[in-house]
């Protein structure tokens, strides 16, 4: 039988009752603001359904070398949860006999897992079109045994996602905490060496921008323009693609909104920014979500708020697509996050 530890499932769920309870305040209860579950059924799309696996992003644990301030994860140096061996050859067992085409290893910073190398090799050898690690980018000067990240990323032909919150230096250690910019110029810079973001180069690098403050990004497609612009008149620096993504009230974000007295006004920008079209294409749809203990959730987000799937099968080890697919994707304020203006997921724009 699958056990985690219970003070830890304790405090996890404890914390997520708050913020759910938070998340469905007075706008909602008072009808000032449609729910989300409304707001999808006036255009025919309540219940969302899952669609057949294409994605399985998997969190090998919380524990990361940077406390940034709108983590959603709540991600740091004392966060102590790691995927253990054990569940990360369930998880390869799901790849193999999956049509998942692309496996997302995510964190706290993925590559602190003591296993990690050995996850990556054993992953490679299954033959995933798509490979993504989302890197912070620092953790690859943090310490002399990450230094040949790099080169290791490359052997495995992995696909390089890394946060990178602006390309002025102000902004991302406002955001991130300080002398995280030089640090990752300076990775970039690394990546960039051995091919990785060359116009040509099959070795993919994209970077993910998140809004600093209590409004949502702007147009994808010109902030890459000016993304790449600065970074290369500046740092020399080439990448392939930028991922916009919007602020979901969860976790530390939630936190800063309200703490900044900004949670109504971001709620309210979120509903009105509501875009129909976003709806069939969110990320939940095609992609299930592994938590650091093996539990499956539609979506990070929804692992965070600890919202498991609609399911009989809660844990990776009890896989089951037949199962699995179709479900009814468990829904709740938040996720006018992933709807809002062009729809955000983790590649970015949806619509």
């Amino acid at each position: 039988m699958v056990t985690k530890s219970l003070h830890k499932r304790e405090n996890a769920l404890a914390q997520s009752k708050k913020q759910l309870e938070i998340l469905s305040n007075g706008i909602f209860q008072n009808g000032e603001l449609p729910t989300f579950k409304d707001k999808i059924a006036e255009t025919g799309q309540f219940p969302l359904k899952a669609k057949t696996l294409e994605i399985l992003q998997i969190n090998v644990g919380y524990m990361c070398n940077q406390v940034c301030e709108h983590c959603h994860v709540d991600a740091g140096p004392d966060r102590k949860e790691i995927m253990t061996k054990e569940t990360m050859q369930q998880c390869l067992e799901v790849i193999k006999n999956t049509g998942a085409h692309t496996l997302d290893l995510t964190g706290g910073a993925p590559e602190m897992n003591p296993n990690f190398r050995w996850f990556v090799e054993e992953a490679a050898k299954a033959g995933i079109k798509d490979f993504i690690v989302r890197s912070n980018l620092t953790i690859i000067r943090a310490n002399k045994k990450y230094y040949d990240l790099p080169e290791f990323f490359k052997k495995h032909n992995v696909h390089v996602v890394s946060s990178m919150p602006h390309w002025t230096r102000g902004k991302t250690d406002k955001q991130r905490g300080d002398g995280v910019f030089d640090k990752s110029i300076k990775a970039l810079q690394e990546l960039n060496d051995i091919g990785y973001g060359m116009p040509d180069s099959n070795l993919r690098l994209d970077l993910v921008y998140n809004p600093s403050g209590a409004f949502l990004p702007g147009n994808q497609a010109s902030m890459e323009k000016d993304f790449k612009k600065a970074l290369m008149d500046d740092f020399g620096i080439q990448f392939h693609n930028l991922f916009a993504i919007t602020n979901l009230p969860i976790s530390r974000f939630l936190d800063y909104l309200i703490a900044s007295e900004n949670y109504e006004d971001y709620m309210y920008q979120l509903v009105d920014a509501y875009n129909p079209a976003a709806v069939a294409n969110v990320m939940c749809t095609n992609t299930l979500s592994v938590s650091w203990d093996g539990y499956l959730y539609d979506c990070d987000f929804n692992q965070m708020l600890e919202l498991p799937v609609n399911s009989k099968v809660k844990h990776i080890s009890e896989y089951n697509e037949d199962l699995l697919e179709g479900r009814n994707i468990v829904i709740s304020q938040h996720c006018y996050g992933c709807t809002a203006g062009a729809g955000s997921s983790c590649q970015g724009t949806v619509a």
